[in-house]
């Protein structure tokens, strides 16, 4: 394979595995909260104690 030939494979290659990336179409935002697993919400976390200084 010539060296032009592999540099054309080379970025036709790239250019497919770029254009399968991300979501095609608009964004958007899911309509309902309620949709949300309740696993996801997660609670914060409790502070930690206060050691004792020596």
């Amino acid at each position: 394979m010539t060296l032009r030939a592999a540099i054309a494979s080379a970025a036709l290659a790239a250019t497919l595995l770029l254009t399968g990336c991300g979501q095609k179409g608009p964004l958007y935002l899911p309509e309902d909260a309620d949709t949300t697993p309740e696993a996801a919400v997660a609670e914060p976390a409790p502070e930690p104690e206060a050691s004792p200084v020596n």
